[in-house]
């Protein structure tokens, strides 16, 4: 029997310009008296985390700011920011402001003041243990300074592991914050390629989560057996449509023009959206093939990025795979790939002359190039050489896999990957 049933959740809400001057209420009404406010020291050297931290001060709440976030986290990362919230506790409600990292460093730091063991127990299998957290969390509250990563929606938080080479993550329920505060001010900062690397985690969130197995295709659970990711479903795939829309009409110019605030407030609503959708829906091979692009990073150093180590930002890990990955995922469900592009490129809504399939793909292309994104993976230093350790690691990824809406073998995969070295001269 297939599943009739679809799960929904998302946390609380508060979104604007001036959001993030309110977070003292919000700490207030949770009860907090002394409160974690994690972030990293790029953010932490605008000034923002130490304004809220101030704020929450004069309404008796004590504010301890930790710049222990680091960009694209790592298990020993992680575990010394572990560390350093252990010994400056307790706490009892902890503050993520940064991008995806300051959050996903926030949840872990979370999870393990509030329960036992290794974080590498908690870790998604095969990599961890998949552990699930035995006690609730402390309140998390997500303050969002990059529009993009989706994690102040979500149950995931992600990971390198250094030893293995490989971004993994934790998902559990109890991982999704209690409140996302997003102030569309705190993103005038983003340089241009952190716009547009977190951009496409936005869009990249949204098409997957729209092209996604429908949940109605999984075998019917049990109730405890449900999890975040249920599939295509129709309440998500309207947050995921009203992000495409947005991004059509947002996205070039907040890359071109950082100081639109107009731009900069629509990335930033789609960014939510993105976010409610695929953290219930779930996303697919794109993200899956992120995980070993990331991690196995040689020497290349994007540009308006810290340049002390190599990294593949999330976004343009996701990205780099995207077309050749929807060129694959198009038999899937033709129309719906078709009714992506023409959100993303109203004016292409057809008739489209050769072949349907390249139609996304040519979408996504067009964009990539008009935002000044790497030309593929061979581009940010991966070789022919290189496409089995590549398939490796994106196979490790079941939880995401499994959310694709056609079966991946190693051959897809291999060929996906192997496309997308050169995706334009």
């Amino acid at each position: 029997m297939n599943e009739s049933v679809f799960t929904y959740a998302a946390p609380r809400l508060r979104f604007g310009p001036g959001a993030s001057d309110e977070l003292w209420y919000d700490l207030v009404q949770l009860g907090a008296h002394r409160v974690l406010i994690v972030t990293d020291p790029s953010v932490l050297a605008t000034g923002v985390p130490e304004r809220v931290a101030s704020q929450v001060r004069e309404h008796g709440v004590v504010g301890v700011v930790h710049d222990s976030a680091h960009v694209e986290p790592t298990d020993a990362s992680l575990a010394t920011a572990i560390d350093r919230a252990r010994s400056e506790g307790p706490f009892d409600a902890v503050v993520a402001i940064g991008g995806g990292s300051s959050i996903d460093t926030a949840k872990a730091v979370d999870l393990m003041l509030t329960n036992d063991g290794d974080l590498l127990d908690y870790v998604n299998a095969p990599i961890g243990g998949a552990r699930a957290p035995r006690h609730p969390l402390l309140p998390l509250i997500a303050v969002p300074t990059t529009t993009g990563t989706g994690a102040e929606s979500t149950t995931i938080c992600v990971l390198d592991v250094l030893a293995l080479e490989v971004k993994t993550g934790i998902s559990h329920e109890r991982l999704r914050p209690t409140l996302a505060v997003v102030d569309p001010r705190l993103t005038m900062t983003q340089p241009p390629m952190v716009t547009a690397s977190a951009g496409m985690d936005i869009l990249c969130h949204a098409l997957e989560s729209w092209t996604a197995k429908p949940y109605s295709s999984y075998a019917r659970k049990q109730p405890q057996e449900r999890v975040p990711y249920c599939g295509a479903n129709p309440i998500a795939d309207l947050w995921s449509e009203r992000a495409m829309t947005l991004l059509a009409h947002a996205f070039r110019t907040a890359v071109r023009d950082g100081d639109d605030e107009a731009a900069r407030g629509e990335m930033a609503l789609a960014a939510t959206f993105a976010g409610l959708g695929f953290g219930n829906a779930g996303v697919h091979v794109p993200h899956a093939n992120a995980y070993p692009v990331a991690g196995r990073v040689r020497d290349y150093r994007p540009r308006d990025y810290p340049q002390d180590e190599p990294i593949v930002p999330h976004g343009m890990a996701v990205a780099l795979t995207a077309p050749e990955a929807f060129r694959w995922t198009f038999d899937a469900s033709p129309e719906r790939h078709l009714a992506a592009a023409a959100f993303l490129d109203p004016e292409r809504r057809g008739p489209w002359d050769g072949e349907r399939r390249d139609v996304l793909p040519g979408v996504l292309l067009d964009l990539m190039r008009d935002i000044g994104l790497p030309s593929g993976l061979g581009a940010v230093g991966y070789l022919e050489a290189d496409i089995d350790a590549l398939v490796e690691g994106a196979l490790k990824q079941q939880r995401l896999l499994a959310t694709s809406p056609r079966t991946v073998t190693e051959d897809d995969l291999a060929g996906i990957f192997r496309r997308s070295l050169r995706l334009w001269d």
